[in-house]
């Protein structure tokens, strides 16, 4: 059966099972690295609903709904219908499950299929990626157990929101192009506005190009003269297709445009304040009448604060990401101290060795001690201007054992038996590391 839509004709095909890719970057969990990984997530948070689904299609013999997919080099990447791809890709090779308990499931799974197992799949085949954002953006609407679709919660419709800048209630590109007319720097040919708003959907991407758009209210908090300069850049080279939407399809590419951004000098400079000129009257500070005091908010329970420290979740960062999440909103630090200090002393870890990786620091050793990496780290941070003086003192003072608040006392934290875990201590920690942590995930 042809199947026509606007524009295109013969957008279904047979593909063969083998050149579909479980898609690393599936909105259902974020970016990851490939597709291993993204198939291990599948399982980690739904090995129910995969089981039910993979013994649905074995009944059946058959998928219902086709996958959809989009072109990548000479492989398919499967947009939607992950779940489905993965289960086939399951009983056609038992032994690529990640448990030997898996792997037996899907071989039993794989006696019982009717017939001959097909090596080629039905898909909906879409070159337009945008196009494939928009369907995507109208589909979710049934779990049906496990073998519908299953409804995105907000963690996922949050992924999609960040991943394209579609139906997060902003739209960037707009102000921009206002800001960028009114400033007679408009390049030539149109701007194409959902690229725009993909390549500024996370908010710590927007602050590096001199833009902040929070709670509906958009500002610019770097050098006006240097963003609107940036800006018209950004805006060139995707009106003259120099950047497409291949370019800018995930995280890690966002940030490898920008890195290129600011490895030029085109990214703007934070504004400095204004002084006051000399001989100039300082203003009478005006009287305030008074008002009631507004009733405090609930103490937040958990070790890191309800605010956002702007990092860009890569798919490098997943397992960081994760840690990251329950030491925000899950874990309550008064009632589980104790998994509490054992996430941050891996969350520490984690992110310090990020740091060398990505930096590819040669003086650090595998064998160091946390302590070490982290006075080294700091050492390269503090000769990248990154971090000042006092900072760096601060990190440095950590490495002594003597302190109570120290790197020692989060590892006898982790090692030790008789050492009793503080909530007040993992607040100081948390408060003097915060900073550190950040820069180490965002390297």
């Amino acid at each position: 059966m042809l199947v026509f839509e606007w524009g295109e004709s013969m957008s279904y095909r047979k593909l063969p099972l083998a050149s579909l890719v479980v898609n690393p970057a599936n909105d259902r969990h974020g970016e990851l690295e490939n597709e291993t990984a993204a198939i291990a997530q599948l399982f980690a948070t739904q090995e129910l609903h995969m089981r039910s689904l993979a013994k649905d299609l074995v009944a059946k013999g058959e998928i219902f709904e086709p996958p959809l997919v989009f072109p990548s080099g000479d492989r398919y990447i499967v947009a939607d219908g992950n779940r489905r791809t993965t289960c086939l890709k399951l009983l056609a090779t038992p032994r690529r499950a990640l448990t030997v308990e898996l792997q037996e499931f899907f071989a039993d799974c794989r006696k019982n299929w009717p017939g001959d197992f097909p090596d080629k799949v039905e898909c909906r085949v879409k070159t337009d990626r945008d196009r494939v954002d928009d369907i995507l953006f109208r589909r979710h609407t049934g779990v049906q157990g496990g073998i519908g679709q299953s409804t995105w919660n907000d963690r996922m419709k949050a992924n999609f929101v960040i991943r394209t800048g579609k139906g997060g209630g902003l739209n960037v590109a707009d102000e921009i192009e206002r800001r960028l007319k009114d400033a007679k720097l408009l390049p030539g040919r149109k701007i194409p506005r959902s690229n725009l708003n993909r390549l500024l959907s996370a908010e710590s991407l927007r602050n590096r190009l001199g833009i902040s758009v929070r709670k509906g209210k958009r500002d610019i908090i770097r050098d006006e003269q240097e963003t609107l300069t940036a800006l018209h850049r950004v805006a060139n080279d995707l009106a003259s297709r120099t950047i497409t939407l291949d370019d800018i399809w995930d995280t890690e590419s966002k940030l490898a445009y920008i890195d290129a951004l600011e490895t030029e000098g085109v990214l703007p400079q934070i504004a400095l304040k204004s002084k006051t000129s000399p001989g100039t009257p300082t203003p009478a500070p005006r009287v305030p009448h008074p008002i009631p005091a507004p009733p405090r908010p609930p103490v937040w329970p958990h070790l890191i604060p309800n605010v956002s420290y702007g990092v860009t979740w890569s798919a490098h960062l997943q397992r960081h990401r994760a840690i990251w999440e329950e030491l925000q909103y899950k874990l309550d630090l008064g009632e589980t101290p104790n998994a509490v200090s054992v996430l941050l002393r891996v969350l520490l870890e984690l992110s310090i060795d990020n740091y060398v990786k990505r930096r590819q620091l040669t003086n650090v050793q595998e064998g160091d001690k946390l302590a070490n990496k982290a006075g080294k780290v700091a050492d390269h941070l503090h000769a990248a201007s990154k971090i000042d003086k006092k900072y760096l003192g601060a990190i440095v003072k950590l490495k002594q054992g003597e302190e109570i608040v120290s790197l020692d006392t989060l590892n006898r934290y982790v090692h030790s038996p008789n050492f009793s875990v503080s909530p007040d201590h993992l607040n100081m920690l948390w408060a003097t590391l915060a900073e550190f942590i950040v820069l180490c995930l965002e390297a």
